[in-house]
């Protein structure tokens, strides 16, 4: 039975959500990382980490699919906490060897921090836009990619390369939730926050 603490997941989610749709309907300029979603995302990070020291990692088993989903989101986000992230990516790699989280979630959490650390990434999850056209960030061993993002559970990079590209075209400007996508923003905040020297 899912633990208590999926709701209390699922709320970070769903604040998380509401808050980037006001901003998106705001008109707030796209690609940049607003104080607001900031402060959430650093709230959130500091939400899960009250629910992993009590419980663990949010399998699940102990949190349903949805509940083990907005960890991982939330994981994702809290890019102002590096040892934080670090400490979830180890839970998270623990989790998925025993399959109690898809291997995605590790997978695209490690590319995150790889990032972040300004470090080759390995299954080419975190896209940024080149002149005009969304691309993955440098891959360590590309030739191997598909082969390590199908052991991960993710589609061939190509396709999922498309459909961002699709998605960006249909929205017709970078979509809001890829703030990460701004190369620059990224090496700003890395550098704020202690990611890199």
């Amino acid at each position: 039975m899912a633990g208590h603490f999926r709701h209390r997941l699922l709320a970070l989610k769903d604040a998380e959500q509401a808050l980037r749709l006001e901003l998106l309907q705001s008109g707030e300029p796209v690609g940049g990382y607003p104080a607001r979603l900031r402060q959430l995302h650093e709230s959130n990070a500091r939400e899960l980490e009250l629910i992993v020291d009590d419980e663990g990692w949010p399998t699940v088993d102990a949190a349903a699919a949805d509940g083990a989903e907005a960890a991982w989101l939330v994981a994702m986000h809290a890019v102002s906490r590096p040892s934080f992230m670090r400490r979830c990516l180890g839970l998270l790699n623990s989790a998925a060897n025993r399959d109690e989280v898809p291997k995605r979630h590790a997978a695209m959490l490690d590319d995150r921090i790889r990032a972040l650390e300004g470090r080759l990434q390995k299954y080419g999850t975190q896209l940024d836009w080149r002149n005009g056209r969304l691309s993955p960030l440098p891959i360590e061993d590309e030739a191997e990619v598909d082969i390590r993002r199908a052991a991960a559970g993710l589609a061939p990079l190509a396709e999922t390369i498309a459909t961002a590209r699709d998605a960006a075209q249909s929205d017709g400007a970078p979509p809001p939730e890829e703030w990460e996508a701004s190369s620059s923003v990224l090496e700003a905040l890395a550098r704020e926050v202690g990611w890199r020297e």
